[in-house]
């Protein structure tokens, strides 16, 4: 994995931390940061010893968005093919969030908006500072609130009429809202530590295990429930032939705590 040129990445142990690195400006994000993270995240669903990432932005706020002179100038000036090709290419980092393997845990401090405020939702865990203001403001700047998957993401998360307030009127959700909604799983003082802590739980857990359980839970939003139930028996079964699982029932038949080495 190459060493990233639009943020930071560093790897402690199992847990593989990005850290949006702009904060002169509050992180915002570039075409060329867009099209890196994209590309680390797909990176990803090929590493053996990255179980876990955590997401992060420096200097005490996570993300603000699209870089207003770096990308929405440009974007005015450009074809309806070049918009397109952007606007897909803003989606494809929300499919790579979504589909490589390991568990995505966002670590959300200050202001996260617009852009950021996605990642954060694509994450499959978040957690907050008590003075996070997350806005998917994309409505300021005389956009729809469909950007990057809100309306499929955002309402599954915390419902279609808080979703609905939030796209329409483009106002910061305060931590205390995304906590009592859903958005955030924790609200935390030192909240990378606590994202930090998670992550290497999960990396320490049976990760084949962790992997198969985000691929059924995007995969099951689109089918009936009977489909789904089969469709875990079949994911469940296979999982029963991993060492993992045998494992598990070695240790408890010796009254130990399990190892799990992800197989």
């Amino acid at each position: 994995m190459t060493e990233p040129k639009h943020f930071r990445w560093r790897v402690d142990g199992k847990v593989g931390v990005i850290t949006l690195n702009r904060p002169e400006k509050k992180n915002p994000l570039t075409f060329e940061s867009y099209g890196e993270l994209r590309d680390h995240f797909r990176s990803l669903a090929g590493s053996s010893s990255v179980k876990a990432v955590v997401v992060t932005g420096a200097g005490g706020n996570f993300c603000s968005g699209g870089d207003v002179h770096e990308i929405i100038g440009p974007l005015t000036k450009m074809t309806p093919p070049q918009l397109l090709d952007f606007t897909r290419m803003t989606g494809d980092l929300v499919k790579a969030m979504r589909h490589c393997p390991q568990p995505v845990i966002a670590a959300v401090e200050g202001v996260c908006a617009g852009a950021g405020a996605i990642v954060a939702m694509a994450s499959d865990l978040r957690y907050g500072a008590p003075g996070a203001k997350t806005a998917f403001l994309f409505v300021r700047v005389g956009l729809a609130g469909c950007d990057m998957g809100a309306c499929a993401i955002l309402p599954r998360i915390i419902g279609q009429g808080r979703a609905a307030e939030l796209l329409y009127t483009g106002r910061s959700m305060t931590a205390d809202e995304g906590l009592a909604w859903g958005f955030f799983n924790r609200l935390s003082d030192r909240v990378l530590e606590t994202a930090l802590e998670t992550a290497k739980e999960l990396a320490d857990g049976p990760t084949a295990a962790h992997a198969i359980t985000k691929k059924m839970l995007h995969e099951e939003w689109n089918v009936g429930v009977d489909q789904a139930i089969d469709m875990e028996a079949v994911a469940q079964a296979a999982l029963m032939e991993n060492k993992d699982f045998r494992r598990a029932y070695e240790a408890f038949a010796a009254k130990k705590k399990p190892v799990f080495e992800g197989d």
